[in-house]
């Protein structure tokens, strides 16, 4: 009772099919496996590129933009472990 058998399966398939159509379900498919070789084509770009050829670091000009927006009364403290 804790697991679903393939027949199960089947008809959850089969509702699905015919709430959607094959050709909306087509589509899905094609734009999901488009999204994921976008992801892996960005994932091999990112590990093979040289460092003198990647942009200048963004999260440095972040720190400094946050940094120029912290109010003068905030208070900058550090959290111990309680012993």
């Amino acid at each position: 009772m804790g697991s679903f058998s393939i027949w199960h399966w089947l008809i959850v398939l089969l509702i699905v099919i015919m709430v959607f159509g094959t050709k909306k379900l087509k589509n899905l498919g094609g734009d999901l496996g488009g999204a994921v070789k976008g992801f892996k084509d960005g994932m091999k770009e990112g590990g093979t590129a040289p460092a003198e050829d990647k942009p200048a670091a963004a999260p440095t000009a972040q720190v400094a933009s946050v940094s120029a927006a912290v109010d003068s009364n905030t208070i900058d403290v550090q959290a111990k472990q309680k012993s």
